[in-house]
C-alpha cells in the first residue's frame, strides 16, 4: 500500500497528499501540539524541530486514526440502528471515528415520521384529553419526529448536530427525553428560534453535511474532470459486476484470489473479462488502479451489494408511502441451519395493481410466535412502517402463526383489530389433497407403488437412460405408424419425474408422466425383475410389475390424474402474485363444480378411457357384472357386491365425495361474512353481485379506514357508482377485482368515488397465498448453497432482494448507487481544503 506524504507549506501550514490524487491542506494549531513538543528539560525545541515533529505527528495520526476507524466500523451494523428517536443512542456516546458513519445512515434513512400511527390520548391538568397529530408533520416536514415508544416529539436536526455548549429554544426535550405537551404547538415553533438558534444552527450543519461539496469543515479538493470521469469508469465497472452476480444468484469470491490463480472467484474474474473487451475500463481497473483504490475488496463489494438492495427497497417504500398494506410470513431453515423468517408486502400500487414484494428475511433464533412479533416489528421500525397501516397477515397453518389465544396473528390483532387473517388458500388445498391420500386405503397404496416405480427406474443411470431409449423407440414406431405428428416443440425427451411431499401438484405431473411413458416402464421394471445381475431388486421389481398390470392401478392412476388435474388448475392460479380473494372463492367454488360435474357425468367416459388402456397394453379388464373379490378376506365376511358397484361406489364415487368434503372442510372461511362482503365487490356479469347492505357492512370491519360521516356518505356515493358503473363502457367485462382497482384508476373514477376506491383496495390487500413467501425459500438454496454456507444475515438478505426483485433493480441506474466518498477523521486536527 502506497505510503501517505505531507509537505511543508508554512510554519503552520500542511499539504497532505493522498494515493488516488487527493490533496488536502492543514492548519495546524499549535495547542493540539504543545504538551507533545516539549522536551524533557521542559525546554521548548526551535521552530525548525518543531515543524518535523508536527508533520511526523500528522502522519501518525492518519495511519492510527484511519486503522482504528476500520476496526470501530467492522463492529458497528449500521442497519441495525433503532430509527425510533425515543430509543436512539446520542450521538456523543458513539466513538468518535464513527459518528459520521452514523449520522450517515441516520441522514438516509430520514427523520421517523409514523404519520398512520394512531397515537395514545394523554391526560392533561384541566381533565382534556390530547393526542399528537401527524398534520403537525405537514409544518416542520424536515425534523419532526414522533417516538412511539415514548410517545413523544424529537427534532432530528438536533439529535445528528446538537451544539454541545449553546441552549434551545424550548429547553432540551426535544433533544433529551422528547416533548409531549400536546397543548403547546407553538412551542415547536419557539424550539425552532431565529435565524441564530441553536436549532437553525444545526440545520446549517445538516446541509452542509448532505451536501458535501459546500461542507466548510472538510472541502476536498476539486479533482479535475479526467480524475473523475475515470473513476465513475472506475466504479460502474465494479457494480456492473456486482450487478450481473447477485442476478444470477452467483458467488462472489474464490478459493484462491491471488494473482496467480487460474481462478480468482466470479467477482474479479467477471471483471478481468470486461477489462479485457473493453479498453477504457482496463485503463483504471486492476492492475492500472492504484493500490489503495481497486474496488474490489470483500468489504466494497458488501457496500455495493447493500447500496443496491437499499436503493431496490427505498422504491418499495416510496411506492408504498402512506398506503395500506398486508403482510406474508413464513419461517424456514437455510443450508447452515439457520432459521430464516422471509417477510413480504403487499399493497396496491398508485396504478391500482395489486403488488407483492419481499423485504427481506430476518434470522430469528426462535420461532415462537413471541420471537417473530419482535422481528416483525423491528423490521417495521427499520421501514419506518405502522402496524397501524396492517389490515391483512398470510401464513400457513402452523400454530404459532395462527394460534387463537398466543399465535402470531392474535398477537398482531390485539394491536390492530383491523389486520384479518387469511389461512393460506394453497396450503389448505395442500391439506385437503393429503386428507384423500391417506383416509382411502386403495389411494395410499396407488401412491405408495408409484413412488417405489420411481424409484426403481430412476434410482440408476443406466436404468434412466435405458427408459429414455424405449421411449425414443417407442415414438419411432408411431411416427413411421402415423399414430403422432412431429413438429417444434413435439415428443420432447422425458423421464419419470420424482413427487415432491410438500408440493402435491408435482404428483400431478408424476402421474402424467407415468401414464406418457407407461409402456416403456413396463418394459424397463420386466428387463430388472429378470436381469441377474440386479440382486436386490429383482424380488421389488416382480412385486411392482405385477401391480402395475393390474386394473385397479390403471383405475387409480387415471382417477388420480383427473383429480388432481382439477386441483392443480386451482393451485397455479391460487399461486399468482397479483390473484385476488374474490377471484381465489370464485376457483374455489368452480373446482367443487368440475368435481361435482365428473361425479354425475363422467363414470361411463372415464371407465372407457381405463378400459381402452387397458386393452393397449394387454391388462386384463374385469366383467363389472361379476361378484368383487376383496383382498384379503373370506367371501362369506363381507357384503357381495358386483365390481361395477366396487369401482363406481366405493371408488369413484367415494373418492370425489372426499376430495369435496375436504374442500369444503378446508375452506369453510369463504363462507365467513367478512369475505361473503367482499365478494359483492365483484365486477363479473355487470355487477350482478352487487349488494349494498353488504358494501356497507363491509365498511364497518374497518372502523379506523370508515368513520361514522364517512359510512354516512357510502351509503349515497355508493348507489351512484354503481349506476356510473353499469352504464360505463369502459367497465363492460371486467373479470375481478384487478381489473376493477385498475379501470377506475385509468378512467379517474378513483378521484370521482374515492370511498369505494379506499374499499376496492381493501379487498385487494387480503392475501390469498403464500407462494410468493415460500419462492423466497427456493431462491435462498440457489443464493445460499452448500459453498457459501458461511453468509452473514445482512448480506442474504440485501442478495436475496437484488436476486428476487430484479426486475425493479434493471431499472435502477448505477448513479443512483454511487457510495458516500469516504471522510478522514483525524482526532485533534482541524483543516481546511482549497479549491
Amino acid at each position: 500500500m502506497e505510503s501517505w506524504t505531507v509537505t511543508e507549506l508554512s510554519s503552520s501550514l500542511l499539504l497532505l497528499e493522498v494515493p488516488g490524487g487527493w490533496r488536502l491542506e492543514f492548519r495546524i494549531m499549535e495547542k493540539y501540539f504543545k504538551r507533545k513538543f516539549e522536551c524533557s528539560s521542559g525546554e521548548q525545541i526551535n521552530s525548525e524541530t518543531s515543524v518535523q515533529k508536527k508533520k511526523q505527528v500528522v502522519q501518525e495520526e492518519i495511519e492510527s486514526n484511519t486503522g482504528s476507524q476500520r476496526d470501530v466500523w467492522d463492529k458497528i451494523d449500521l442497519a441495525e440502528l433503532p430509527s425510533d428517536p425515543g430509543l436512539r443512542t446520542p450521538i456523543a456516546n458513539y466513538n468518535v471515528n464513527v459518528q459520521v458513519e452514523i449520522r450517515r445512515a441516520y441522514v438516509q434513512k430520514g427523520p421517523c415520521q409514523s404519520r398512520n400511527h394512531l397515537c395514545p390520548q394523554k391526560e392533561f391538568g384541566d381533565s382534556s384529553l390530547r393526542r399528537f397529530k401527524t398534520s403537525w408533520f405537514n409544518d416542520f416536514p424536515d425534523w419532526l419526529e414522533y417516538s412511539i415508544a415514548k410517545d413523544a416529539i424529537f427534532c432530528f436536526y438536533c439529535y445528528l448536530f446538537k451544539p454541545n455548549s449553546e441552549e434551545h429554544g424550548g429547553g432540551d426535550s426535544f433533544i433529551d427525553g422528547g416533548f409531549s405537551n400536546w397543548k403547546k404547538k407553538e412551542r415547536l415553533q419557539i424550539h425552532v428560534g431565529k435565524s441564530g438558534s441553536a436549532h437553525n444552527r444545526a440545520r446549517i450543519k445538516y446541509e452542509a453535511f448532505v451536501n458535501q461539496k459546500q461542507n466548510i469543515d472538510c472541502v476536498l479538493f476539486k479533482k479535475s474532470n479526467k480524475t473523475k470521469d475515470e473513476y465513475r469508469i472506475h466504479l460502474n465497472a465494479s457494480i456492473d459486476c456486482v450487478r450481473l452476480l447477485l442476478r444470477q444468484g452467483l458467488s462472489f469470491r474464490g478459493h484462491d484470489e491471488s494473482e496467480n490463480s487460474r481462478n480468482q472467484g466470479n467477482f474479479l474474474e467477471f471483471l478481468q473479462w470486461l477489462c479485457d473487451h473493453n479498453k477504457e475500463i482496463k485503463d483504471v481497473c486492476l492492475s492500472n488502479a492504484p493500490e489503495n483504490l481497486q474496488l474490489t475488496s470483500p468489504k466494497i463489494q458488501k457496500d455495493i451489494v447493500s447500496a443496491i438492495a437499499f436503493e431496490t427497497l427505498d422504491v418499495f417504500m416510496r411506492d408504498i408511502g402512506d398506503r395500506l398494506f398486508s403482510i406474508l410470513v413464513d419461517e424456514s431453515c437455510d443450508v447452515s441451519v439457520k432459521e430464516q423468517m422471509s417477510v413480504v408486502l403487499r399493497y396496491v400500487n398508485q396504478k391500482g395493481q395489486v403488488t407483492e414484494r419481499f423485504i427481506g428475511v430476518e434470522h430469528v433464533s426462535s420461532t415462537t410466535a413471541l420471537s417473530l412479533k419482535d422481528s416483525i416489528d423491528n423490521l417495521f421500525s427499520r421501514f419506518n412502517l405502522s402496524i397501524s397501516s396492517l389490515r391483512g397477515q398470510g401464513y400457513d397453518g402452523a400454530s404459532n402463526m395462527r394460534g387463537e389465544y398466543n399465535g402470531l396473528k392474535a398477537l398482531i390483532l390485539k394491536e390492530n383489530p383491523s389486520a384479518f387473517y387469511i389461512h393460506c388458500f394453497a396450503y389448505q388445498l395442500q391439506l385437503a389433497l393429503v386428507a384423500v391420500a391417506s383416509k382411502h386405503a386403495e389411494i395410499e397404496t396407488f401412491f405408495t407403488l408409484v413412488n417405489k416405480v420411481v424409484n426403481v427406474v430412476g434410482g440408476l443411470a443406466k436404468r434412466c437412460d435405458l427408459l429414455r431409449e424405449k421411449k425414443r423407440l417407442e415414438v419411432v414406431e408411431s411416427l413411421n405408424l402415423g399414430e403422432i405428428s412431429s413438429g417444434k416443440g413435439f415428443n420432447q425427451e422425458t423421464t419419470l419425474k420424482r413427487p415432491g411431499d410438500t408440493r402435491w401438484g408435482s404428483h400431478y405431473n408424476s402421474l402424467l408422466n407415468l401414464i406418457i411413458m407407461f409402456s416403456a416402464t413396463v418394459d424397463v421394471v420386466e428387463m430388472i425383475a429378470t436381469d441377474d445381475t440386479s440382486c436386490g431388486k429383482r424380488g421389488e421389481a416382480r412385486i411392482l410389475l405385477g401391480s402395475m398390470l393390474t386394473f385397479d392401478f390403471v383405475f387409480s392412476l387415471h382417477l388420480m390424474k383427473k383429480v388432481l388435474g382439477i386441483s392443480d388448475e386451482l393451485s397455479k392460479s391460487l399461486q399468482r402474485r397479483d390473484q385476488d380473494i374474490v377471484n381465489a372463492m370464485k376457483l374455489v367454488k368452480i373446482s367443487k363444480e368440475r368435481l361435482q360435474a365428473m361425479r354425475d357425468n363422467e363414470w361411463e367416459s372415464f371407465l372407457r378411457t381405463v378400459s381402452c388402456f387397458c386393452e393397449r397394453y394387454n391388462i386384463d379388464v374385469p366383467n363389472m357384472d361379476d361378484m368383487f373379490i376383496p383382498l384379503g378376506r373370506s367371501r362369506r365376511n363381507t357384503q357381495e357386491i358386483t365390481n361395477l358397484h366396487h369401482f363406481r361406489v366405493d371408488f369413484f364415487y367415494a373418492i370425489i365425495d372426499m376430495q369435496i368434503q375436504e374442500l369444503n372442510d378446508r375452506f369453510s372461511e369463504v363462507n365467513s361474512d367478512l369475505l361473503l362482503c367482499v365478494a359483492c365487490l365483484c365486477p363479473n356479469n355487470s355487477f350482478s353481485a352487487f349488494n349494498k347492505d353488504k358494501l356497507i357492512q363491509l365498511c364497518e370491519y374497518y372502523p379506523k379506514d370508515f368513520k361514522p360521516i364517512e359510512i354516512l356518505a357510502f351509503e349515497e356515493q355508493i348507489q351512484t357508482y354503481i349506476i356510473d358503473m353499469r352504464s360505463h363502457k369502459d367497465f363492460e367485462g371486467l373479470q375481478g377485482l384487478n381489473d376493477l382497482a385498475e379501470t377506475l384508476v385509468v378512467t379517474k373514477k378513483h378521484e370521482v368515488y374515492p370511498l369505494v376506491y379506499r374499499l376496492v383496495t381493501l379487498a385487494l390487500i387480503l392475501p390469498v397465498a403464500t407462494a410468493t413467501v415460500e419462492r423466497v425459500f427456493s431462491a435462498m438454496k440457489i443464493v445460499k448453497n452448500r459453498l457459501r454456507n458461511r453468509m452473514g444475515d445482512q448480506w442474504l438478505s440485501d442478495s436475496l432482494v437484488a436476486y428476487i426483485e430484479s426486475d425493479v433493480l434493471d431499472n435502477i441506474d448505477n448513479d443512483e448507487m454511487y457510495l458516500l466518498p469516504v471522510e478522514l477523521l483525524i482526532d485533534g486536527l482541524i483543516y481546511e481544503a482549497r479549491d
